[in-house]
Order: C-alpha cells, then sequence, then structure tokens
C-alpha cells in the first residue's frame, strides 16, 4: 500500500471551480478558462508515493506544487479527486480525525520555520507531542534525542533568535522527528538557506533518512535539489504533470521539449550513477571452475580481465591472463580453482555510486571496473569510454563511446544488469 496517493487532483480557486474542472479534465489548459475567473493551481495530478520513499515535487513558481502539498494534508480540500494517506481517503475525514491524523501520522516542515518565538528549541521541538497530550517529561525526552539526530545538542535552551537560519530548520525538523511520524511534508523547507548551509541541510536529511527510513514529500523549485534528494521526483508544468521518474530517467529519457530544455544544464556527473553507464560483463566465471578454463573464455571473449563470481554471483575477485599462467597453471595444488588465485585486492564499484567519484578509478585502472550492487553481485562492468559517454546528453540515442573494443561489451538497453553472463550462458 502507498504511503500517500494522489488520485486525479485538482485545485481551482473561485466559485466557478466545478465548472473549470470539466474543462481542465477535457484537455483546456489553465489559461483557456481566465473568462471563469479563477485560478486552477493543480489539475489532474495522480502519483503513488511509497513507504520509505523521499519524493519530490518540483517545478517553477506557479506550477502548483506548494497548493498540492496543502491538499496532502488536509490544508486545502480539492476540487475534485482524492488524497489517501495509508489507504485512508483523507478527503472524506471529519475535522477531528483529520486534526488526528495530522497529529500521529503527517509532520510538515515549512519553508521559514514557523517556530514560536518565547519558546526554548527544546519547548518548540516538543510541540507535536505538547499537542498530542504526551506527558512532558516523555516528550521532552523525545525532543532531546531528536535534537542530537539533527546535531543540536547543547542548544536545547536557546530560543529561537539565538539561532542562525540553518539552526532554525534544524529545529523545525527535529520537531516533525519528535513527532515520530511515518510521512514528513517539507515545502520548500531549504529554499531560505545559504547555499552551503543548504547543501549541509541536504545532507542531513539524506543520513536521516537511511537511518530512519521516514516517507517524505519535498517540495522544491531547484532541480539540482531535486535530483539529489529525490528517489523519484515528479515535475510540474502549469499545476499539471510533466514527468515522474528516477533523477536518471529524466536526464536520459525526458517526455517532451520543456522537460529536456529544464534538464539540459544539470551535472550529469552528479546526477548518473555506475548502473545507468555501466555494461555487461562478458568472461564471468564460477569460482569453482578451473584455471585453464578461465584461461579459455579470457581468451576467447577477448577481454583483458575476467570476473570471478560465486553461485549466487556474489563478486570475489578478478583474474587475468599472466594471472592464471603464474598462479593457476603451475600451482602445487592438483585442482586448484579460480576461486583461490583471483586477485581480491580489486574493489568493486557500487550500483549507486555517482559518475563523478568513479574518473579517478577508471582514468588508472588497467580494466574495466567490476559494479555490484547492494548484495555484492556482480552486474555489469563499466571503463572510461562509457564515463565519458555519460557526459553527453544524447548519450542514450547513440552508440555508446568504446562499443566493440575488446573487454568492454554492449549495452542491453532494457536491463543492462540482466546480460552479465557466466561462461556457458548462465546468468
Amino acid at each position: 500500500m502507498p504511503a500517500v496517493r494522489a488520485d486525479r487532483l485538482y485545485k481551482v480557486f473561485g466559485k466557478n471551480g466545478p465548472q473549470a474542472v470539466e474543462l481542465l479534465a477535457d484537455g483546456r489548459h489553465r489559461d483557456q478558462i481566465s473568462a471563469l475567473n479563477v485560478t486552477a493551481a493543480v489539475i489532474d495530478v495522480s502519483f503513488d508515493v511509497e513507504p520509505g520513499e523521499i519524493f519530490v515535487v518540483m517545478g517553477l513558481s506557479g506550477s502548483g506544487k506548494s497548493t498540492l502539498i496543502r491538499m496532502l494534508n488536509g490544508l486545502l480540500e480539492p476540487s475534485a479527486g482524492a488524497v489517501e494517506v495509508n489507504g485512508t481517503d483523507i478527503t472524506k475525514l471529519p475535522s477531528n480525525q483529520l486534526r488526528r491524523l495530522r497529529s500521529q501520522h503527517v509532520s510538515m516542515v515549512f519553508q521559514h520555520f514557523a517556530l514560536f518565538p518565547h519558546r526554548t528549541v527544546l519547548e518548540n521541538a516538543a510541540y507535536g507531542l505538547e499537542v498530542r497530550g504526551t506527558p512532558r517529561a516523555e516528550r521532552q525526552e523525545k525532543a532531546q534525542h531528536a535534537l542530537g539526530l539533527v546535531g543540536l545538542d547543547g542548544w536545547e535552551n536557546h530560543v529561537p533568535e539565538q539561532l542562525s537560519g540553518g539552526m532554525k530548520q534544524r529545529v523545525g525538523l527535529a520537531r516533525a522527528l519528535t513527532a515520530d511520524t511515518e510521512i514528513i511534508l517539507m515545502d520548500e523547507a531549504f529554499s531560505a538557506l545559504d547555499p552551503l548551509i543548504r547543501r549541509d541541510m541536504q545532507s542531513q536529511l539524506l543520513e536521516l533518512q537511511a537511518s530512519l527510513g521516514k516517507t517524505v514529500v519535498f517540495i522544491t523549485h531547484d532541480l539540482n535539489e531535486a535530483m539529489r534528494l529525490g528517489d523519484r521526483i515528479c515535475m510540474l508544468r502549469d499545476g499539471r504533470v510533466a514527468q515522474i521518474g528516477t533523477a536518471e530517467e529524466i536526464l536520459n529519457d525526458p517526455s517532451d521539449d520543456y522537460v529536456a530544455n529544464f534538464v539540459e544544464d544539470v551535472d550529469r556527473s552528479r546526477v548518473l550513477t555506475a548502473s545507468s553507464v555501466m555494461r555487461p560483463a562478458e568472461a564471468v566465471l564460477s569460482a569453482d571452475k578451473s584455471p585453464r578454463e578461465g584461461l579459455r573464455v579470457i581468451r576467447e571473449s577477448q577481454s583483458s580481465v575476467g570476473y570471478v563470481v560465486h553461485h549466487d554471483q556474489r563478486f570475489v575477485g578478478v583474474i587475468r591472463e599472466g594471472l592464471v599462467l603464474r598462479d593457476g597453471l603451475t600451482s602445487a595444488s592438483d585442482t586448484p580453482r579460480l576461486g583461490d588465485i583471483a586477485d581480491t585486492s580489486v574493489a568493486p564499484v557500487r550500483t549507486n555510486t555517482p559518475v563523478a567519484d568513479l574518473f579517478h578509478r577508471a582514468a588508472h585502472s588497467p580494466d574495466p571496473l567490476p559494479v555490484v550492487d547492494g548484495d555484492g553481485r556482480l552486474v555489469g562492468m563499466l571503463n572510461g569510454p562509457a564515463l565519458l559517454g555519460a557526459l553527453a546528453p544524447d548519450n542514450a540515442a547513440t552508440e555508446p563511446p568504446g562499443a566493440g573494443l575488446p573487454g568492454t561489451g554492449t549495452v542491453n538497453p532494457v536491463d543492462p544488469g540482466a546480460a552479465v553472463k557466466t561462461e556457458g550462458g548462465q546468468s
């Protein structure tokens, strides 16, 4: 079940809202209904947010993103459509149940901090639990813990005017963490901060997400911020969804010219990861195979290196022709195996490693680098030409640099990881 679901949401301000919704649903642009004296902020928006996901909604000013997030927690009532939180349609809840849902399941972090100036940092962080009626000692203990998570230990007795902008935003985030809701809505939460502080807060959010696994809906107008934070991104244009996808999907396969123009200046090396530029590993051998078999596969594939894996595809190490001739065929053991002689000093690359972090390794490696998933299973390889090709905006539409060279393999455009093959044709 999605944590949050938006189902064909519309929000039109003005007395003629119902008539406007009908026209918009029929395909009219919001500029074409100006005679109705309405403002169409959100038009036919649908998406699911999975538990534990950071879902970023981004767009320019006037695209409807702030209106949208206020419908997700019931602060604004949709003109049409539904919002579900953990399977409950909140548009049908009476006001007392809606307040309870906000208190227990959904927290919000605002752009301009929304702190009480006369309350201490600790009291501000504990406010959500105070409203809920949690005993003072318990709420203060939880608030103190949350302040520690956001790096504000020692500041609990200060008041907001004694804090910097970044520290105030940390208090707002601590308040959401103290409430311990599974869903956090963040409306332009970092946009009022200086660039360096903003990046620090982004890093903090990613670290907290990795450890706490909250569901986050994050609103921003900054594409780089969206690309860095979002597991998936929903791009809005004039109230409608222009595209929903991962950063890599949007960058490599924009849905239209608007999205393509929007992302053309993005630093691709910071967005694309090893998984998007890797190629199938050709000479993949089981650790229990003999050195002679390994030598045969390397020569037949014309590869400079062979990748040794366990039966479950977990990466062991690499073999080279010279290594096999030296250590395998002259081994004192009667039945040496590739797992015994593989070079295990070669550190594999994780699929989620940004391309920008791979250039140095690729430039100084004589062989294509092995790429593994989160469980250590070999899923591909990459080299310098593949990394350079990733920087070209039309990379997906052209043959990758180096394709056809020995040891580079060819791309499976549907599922690169599926093309990793062991000798004998086994995947």
